[in-house]
């Protein structure tokens, strides 16, 4: 991955309010043991990342949003590959974050994801 890198993370439906994403997209909860999910944009584009995790995971998603891995590292965020689940697979650490500075971190990821906008948005069924 380079600075440039785009890190795809899927939109679970309860994340968007009003049209727009919530800043839950890029909050690690506990189980995620502070690391966030994210598909290496290197290896896979925003629509097949979204076919991946809908269709072969099962998971729900409304779309895909991105941020780079620079703007993690702006944020002293790390963002590694973790081919383990699957070999796109990678993970935002938010390792050593308190809990209030995942939440002003998850923030700012978000307003970068908002200003890049939607790289998939899942085709409604009418």
């Amino acid at each position: 991955m380079t600075n440039d890198t785009l890190l795809l993370r899927q939109v679970n439906p309860s994340w968007v309010q009003a049209g727009r994403i919530t800043s839950q997209v890029f909050k690690p909860t506990r189980k995620d043991k502070n690391r966030l999910s994210v598909y290496d944009g290197d290896q896979i584009s925003p629509a097949d990342s979204w076919t991946h995790y809908t269709d072969q995971l099962g998971h729900k998603s409304v779309g895909v949003v991105a941020v780079t891995v620079a703007e993690c590292q702006k944020h002293e965020l790390s963002a590694v590959s973790d081919p383990g689940p699957f070999q796109e697979h990678a993970v935002i650490e938010f390792d050593n974050c308190s809990s209030s500075q995942i939440e002003k971190k998850a923030k700012h990821l978000k307003k970068a994801a908002e200003v890049r906008g939607w790289q998939y948005r899942m085709e409604a069924d009418n």
